[in-house]
């Protein structure tokens, strides 16, 4: 995961990245590499108690974090992101952006946020500097704005919107993500580095299984998780691996150079399994993680279903992604909440009512007034709110009447009825 789907914004520079000699180096000289503060990190401080009036800052500021999303924000926050990919390209990296924010959780810690998971820690510096998220400045430059613009919503949720977004707008599957995970609120609160993948590890199906494993992820979700690599490209100044540039990428889309997995690395497909099983491109990366895709016996099951069946990958592929993205992650509500939940509603079918058996108050003799049922008397054949249900009993008993006899006559008024009747049908004569 650690290189995966490297891309970068077309309207954005390049973010600096050490390469691995001059990590040696410094390391060698006693330096401490350490990227420039993001604003990011910046803001965070100052909402620690940095600058400001004594105290409102911080307080306004954790309470914002700590919010659940809003759904509306949400739904607008997507439309904008989808806006942001039609000009800049930028499908890949925003798929990396979630992937890493979530891929640092382990089962085996219970607490929260030391668990890691899907909390937002990745816009910090002590996370973002970490080796294996290198470049992914840009894409927090990216949605930044789309953050200031909606702050009823968190940095862990926007991070899952746009990844998910990004895959559905290249061409892949409808993904079941929920939303309201809540974020972190400090530096402090990041995990170690070291829990997301390396690329070229010295046995790289066993490395892929500690590290999936560690997350609660099986064979299967690896296969199918390692295909988003049809998505992007490698950058050698970023991830060490891949070529400066190839005929797939020298001209863009975005800012040219890397290399891609797929032929075309912004479209969502079962490319990725078939191009690696045919080994007929030279231009094509194929990194140690994952030729092991073909070369391990178990996850080579699910990588040849995959090249042969794209349906079954998209399917495998969409429960995998959403399970990655809720890992470690924790929801306000707890259940969390579905952007697509309105469209879901199901009508319910209206039950038959049997009518009721004879009562031993009556021996069984004679007709028994039916009970009332509010739903037998609804529209559309749909069960009515027992609030409904409670105003209209209460106003049949206004009237005289109660769900075990019928209303009581009105002698009188059947009279003045009847004489009224009689005398229309008189004058009726008469004329």
């Amino acid at each position: 995961m650690a290189e995966r789907l490297a891309s970068s914004a077309s309207l954005l520079p390049s973010a600096a990245s050490p390469s691995s000699s001059t990590r040696r180096a410094a390391v060698a000289s006693g330096l401490r590499l350490r990227p420039s503060p993001s604003r990011f990190s910046q803001a965070a401080r100052r909402a620690r108690g940095g600058g400001g009036a004594a105290g409102v800052v911080p307080r306004l500021r954790v309470v914002r974090c700590m919010a659940a999303s809003e759904a509306a924000q949400l739904k607008s926050a997507r439309e904008d992101i989808k806006e942001i990919l039609k000009t800049t390209y930028c499908h890949p990296i925003l798929v990396r952006l979630g992937w890493h924010d979530s891929g640092t959780y382990d089962k085996s810690i219970e607490e929260w946020p030391q668990r890691g998971g899907a909390d937002g820690s990745l816009r910090f510096d002590p996370e973002l500097s970490h080796g294996a998220n290198a470049g992914l400045t840009n894409a927090l430059k990216l949605i930044q704005p789309i953050k200031d613009k909606y702050p009823g919503i968190t940095y862990a949720d926007l991070f899952q919107l746009a990844s998910a977004t990004s895959i559905e707008e290249a061409g892949g599957p409808k993904l079941p993500m929920k939303y309201g995970r809540v974020d972190i609120t400090a530096p402090e609160q990041c995990p170690p580095e070291g829990r997301l993948p390396d690329a070229g590890p010295r046995i790289p199906a066993e490395h892929l299984r500690d590290v999936f494993y560690r997350m609660g992820l099986d064979d299967k979700e690896i296969v199918a998780l390692s295909g988003a690599h049809t998505l992007g490209r490698s950058r050698p100044d970023r991830s060490g691996w891949g070529k400066p540039e190839t005929k797939y990428t020298k001209d863009g889309p975005g800012e040219p150079g890397g290399q891609s997995w797929t032929a075309e690395w912004l479209k969502f497909d079962n490319s990725y399994f078939k191009d690696i099983k045919e080994k007929r491109d030279q231009e094509l990366l194929v990194l140690p993680t994952d030729a092991a895709l073909f070369d391990d016996p178990s996850f080579k099951v699910y990588a040849e279903k995959y090249a042969e069946d794209q349906g079954a990958f998209f399917k495998d592929y969409a429960e995998a992604h959403a399970k990655l993205s809720n890992l470690g992650a924790k929801f306000d509500p707890p259940e969390g909440f579905s952007l697509d939940d309105d469209k879901r509603a199901a009508a319910t079918d209206e039950k038959p009512v049997a009518d009721p058996a004879p009562t031993d108050a009556t021996n069984g003799t004679g007709p028994q007034p039916e009970p009332f049922v509010a739903a037998k008397y609804s529209y559309k054949k749909r069960e009515l709110s027992d609030t409904m249900k409670q105003k209209i009993r209460a106003e049949y008993e206004g009237l005289g009447g109660s769900p075990n006899k019928p209303m009581k006559s009105n002698y009188f008024l059947n009279i003045m009825i009847v004489i009224a009747g009689l005398a229309f049908l008189t004058s009726l004569v008469g004329n």
